[in-house]
């Protein structure tokens, strides 16, 4: 089987490409540019590398989000297109779980969150028993101050895992709880080869959608915009 893996979910850019169930190729940046620009560029230099051409693969995966709205648009439309013009199957994964996935080789709960602005997180609550992840509590939008709150009573070690650690780091840490973990920065990257072990359920590319987890600013916009024309009539 031969795979590609998409994820511009977030500030980080990852390809990555499966061959006969190993990882041949993965390239990843984690800078502040615009990924339109870049990721169709990156994904024909990894497929030139290994030498293979689009018409090999048999199937996509891609990130979904929760994330960056831009960023989570550009990968799965791009994914869409390539899924629809090669008649390949493509599978969606949450964003939450592909990083979550970096430190399912340590027993306990694990946090993984992207910051969703104004002091809240995209976040999600994973049990690891070293092997394999449980997801504990779904996916949501909230206050990283109410989410620690929440976390404070497991019985458990709590891995936190963030690309934008250092926006609430300061906001952990003084919680002052001992099983309130903080891995080395490495652990911290979403890696797009993760996505190859979290493929479920393959979709037809016109029924795949972006997971925003809540709704864009213009579209709260709009709608206040339509019931205070309602709340007029």
């Amino acid at each position: 089987m031969n795979i590609l893996a998409i994820d511009t979910s977030n500030d980080v850019l990852g390809i990555a490409i499966q061959k006969d169930d190993k990882v041949v190729a993965e390239w990843m940046t984690h800078i502040k540019k615009d990924h339109s620009s870049r990721l169709m560029p990156a994904i024909v230099y990894a497929m030139e590398q290994v030498q293979m051409a689009p018409d090999q693969l048999d199937s996509i995966v891609v990130s979904q989000g929760p994330g960056s709205y831009t960023g989570t648009r550009i990968g799965v439309t791009t994914a869409k297109t390539l899924a629809w013009s090669l008649e390949k199957p493509i599978y969606p994964v949450s964003s939450l779980e592909t990083l979550a996935y970096n430190g399912v080789f340590q027993k306990g709960y694990i946090v993984p969150f992207f910051d969703a602005r104004r002091q809240t997180v995209f976040t999600a609550l994973y049990y690891s028993d070293g092997t394999s992840l449980q997801l504990v509590k779904e996916e949501t939008n909230i206050p990283m101050e109410t989410w620690l709150e929440e976390l404070k009573d497991l019985g458990e070690t709590v891995m936190f895992l963030s690309p934008h650690l250092v926006i609430f780091q300061e906001m952990i840490e003084a919680k002052k709880m001992n099983h309130f973990y903080l891995p080395n920065s490495i652990f911290h990257t979403p890696r797009p080869s993760n996505m190859f072990m979290l493929m479920k359920t393959s979709e037809v590319a016109h029924s795949v959608a972006p997971n925003y987890l809540r709704i864009t600013e213009a579209e709260a916009n709009l709608l206040k915009q339509k019931k205070e024309q309602s709340d007029e009539t």
